[in-house]
């Protein structure tokens, strides 16, 4: 548990912070995702991000480290069977804070604290800009300059071959233009 901050605590007390930081860790290892005041995610980000850690090892004692905090045992057991494991490659940033609507009866600042879904950081920021790794592009990029190249030759071969179009046209109208001005004097 970090140390408890200076001025006023959660819940009047220390022992009754600690109380409301562990029943919010369990929830949310519990659901995955819980919506509270901005001032308790914050908070409780420390809290959970510590036992995913410990849950991370899930050795004998750092299961009896999570028991101190997290009291119900199903809990206890999806957070090193479940949900350690996931995030074993991950090196941390488990959890996302979003800021959501002010709490309709006093105007408190609301937020969704979450476990993050995705396994690694690159592919969370590929789901947000909804685009491929820099090494995928190459791959896909190969094919892709193999047709411009194609495309380019195409295009070089109907210049060169439009140049003498246009002359030979220019040609043809200029045979026909004096026969045109021909006709028009004769009438």
């Amino acid at each position: 548990m970090p140390t408890p901050t200076k001025g006023p605590r959660l819940g009047g007390s220390p022992a009754h912070e600690r109380l409301i930081l562990a029943n919010l860790a369990t929830q949310l290892f519990e659901h995955g995702k819980i919506t509270t005041t901005e001032a308790k995610a914050r908070r409780v980000r420390p809290l959970a991000e510590k036992l995913i850690t410990k849950a991370k090892r899930g050795d004998l004692h750092n299961r009896r480290q999570i028991q101190r905090v997290v009291r119900d045992k199903d809990v206890v057991h999806k957070l090193i069977a479940e949900i350690g494991p996931f995030f074993a490659e991950r090196p941390g940033g488990y959890t996302r804070i979003t800021k959501t609507m002010a709490r309709k009866g006093d105007n408190a600042p609301m937020a969704v604290i979450e476990l993050v879904s995705e396994k690694t950081v690159t592919a969370e920021a590929e789901a947000a800009r909804k685009t491929k790794f820099a090494k995928d592009e190459p791959k896909a990029a190969a094919p892709a300059a193999e047709e411009t190249t194609e495309a380019t030759e195409a295009a070089d071969t109907a210049a060169t071959e439009a140049p003498e179009a246009t002359e030979a046209s220019a040609a043809d109208e200029a045979a026909e233009a004096p026969a045109a001005d021909a006709d028009s004097k004769k009438d």
